[in-house]
């Protein structure tokens, strides 16, 4: 249960009230349950605490899977006790942590949230004019960049000798064709005389 056991009227109707028009705003997407005053029926385990967040999203395919947590503060709520007792415990489940607070007190809960190293998916602010209430996303951290692929190294070129040795190894040895080539032309002079005198004896 959170700290702030006991608000002024006037914010806890204010904090009820927006609990309510969230409810209905993220249920298009998810299975919304609340925790409502003394309501206090869907709890969120994280590790060995049992926190019971004031909106519990979960997965619309009756999975039951948890989506995320939402934790709607008034000026009275966000304080460092709240941000200890409870933020600190959201923000480590594996589903994301959302905090809804009254647009004046948004300095306020980003300091909170840095002091007390809270992962928060988002911060939203309200505010109402009229009978309209209008929420704000004031706070999205950053994704973390992606790391480029290392450049391939590429082979380090061969110094001048090493090329000049491997171009004259490929090259083909004049010399050793023509001295192949020349038995066999050798071969074939005595033959042909051989032929030649036996015909001017017939």
């Amino acid at each position: 249960m959170s700290p702030i056991l006991v608000r002024p009227v006037r914010e806890q109707l204010e904090h009820d009230r927006i609990i309510r028009l969230l409810q209905v705003r993220l249920k298009r997407r998810h299975e919304v349950a609340v925790n409502i005053g003394e309501s206090q029926t869907v709890p969120v385990r994280i590790g060995q605490v049992q926190i019971f967040a004031d909106l519990v999203l979960t997965s619309p395919d009756g999975g039951r899977k948890l989506m995320g947590t939402v934790e709607v503060e008034t000026a009275e709520s966000v304080n460092h006790l709240e941000a200890m007792a409870q933020w600190a415990h959201l923000g480590r489940a594996r589903a994301p942590f959302y905090l809804y607070v009254p647009a004046g007190c948004v300095d306020i809960a980003r300091r909170l949230v840095a002091e007390n190293a809270v992962t928060v998916a988002e911060i939203w602010t309200f505010h109402t004019i009229g009978d309209q209430t209008r929420f704000t996303m004031v706070h999205r951290p950053a994704p973390p960049a992606r790391r480029r692929p290392a450049a391939q190294a590429r082979p380090a070129a061969d110094p001048p000798d090493t090329a000049r040795k491997r171009v004259a190894a490929a090259a083909p040895r004049r010399g050793a064709g023509a001295r192949k080539s020349a038995p066999s032309a050798r071969a074939k002079a005595p033959a042909a005389k051989t032929a030649a005198r036996a015909h001017k004896r017939k």
